[in-house]
């Protein structure tokens, strides 16, 4: 018997403008990645791994090669990690500390082009696998971040998977999914690796929220 259900309509072909928004910094206070980090492992352990990425450390200072160094903290602290195992912890920490993170002001932001139709998407050069329990928790269309590498036995391989999703990155991450002439109603961003995607909405706003959370943690 042919199936009678409708197939899900692609992102790209659904009705409504696009929205983009960039997650650390933009829609939350801190950065993500690094809370992450912390939040996952004993304060001795996290000092160690710091430790032994001094040498990338100074590199970055003087290269400012930002793929090399979240690769390095990947491969330090994710390596050999199951892919299930990351998710689960991925989504214990969306939910224990989204309340830290989220700025109130963003979030009423993204909820007002919600409501007016827009699909909603994160853009973000932290872990895809790491933000989209946050971006789930908001309702949005679409999570893009950075691709973590996994090995054959489904365990976090060293490095990344692909670029770093920052810069030019994000518009081609975008184009991947809506198209080569891709444009963005709107998109917010809080620094320089934003700028190309801000370039392609007809409203750009840089460092536009400033809100906290009542609650502070890290």
């Amino acid at each position: 018997m042919a199936d009678t259900h409708d197939a899900p309509i692609p992102l790209k072909d659904r009705a409504g403008p696009i929205v983009a928004f960039d997650f650390d910094g933009t829609l939350t206070v801190r950065d993500s990645f690094i809370g992450f980090l912390r939040w996952r492992c004993s304060a001795p352990r996290f000092a160690m791994g710091l430790a032994r990425l001094a040498p990338e450390l100074a590199r970055y200072a003087v290269q400012r090669d930002r793929h090399r160094l979240k690769a390095a903290a990947v491969t330090e602290f994710l390596a050999g990690v199951p892919r299930e195992a990351l998710i689960a912890e991925a989504r214990a920490f969306a939910a224990q500390q989204a309340p830290y993170l989220l700025r109130p002001d963003a979030i009423r932001v993204w909820r007002r082009h919600q409501s007016d139709g827009a699909r909603v998407v994160v853009v973000t050069a932290s872990p895809e696998l790491i933000v989209e329990p946050f971006a789930h928790g908001l309702g949005a269309d679409l999570t893009i971040g950075t691709r973590l590498k996994f090995d054959r036995q489904g365990r976090v391989a060293p490095g990344l998977d692909g670029p770093n999703c920052r810069g030019p990155e994000k518009v081609a991450r975008l184009q991947q999914v809506f198209g080569e002439d891709v444009t963005l109603l709107a998109a917010y961003g809080d620094s320089d690796g934003d700028n190309e995607m801000l370039a392609i909405a007809e409203s750009g706003q840089m460092k536009y929220f400033a809100g906290a959370p009542v609650t502070s943690k890290f």
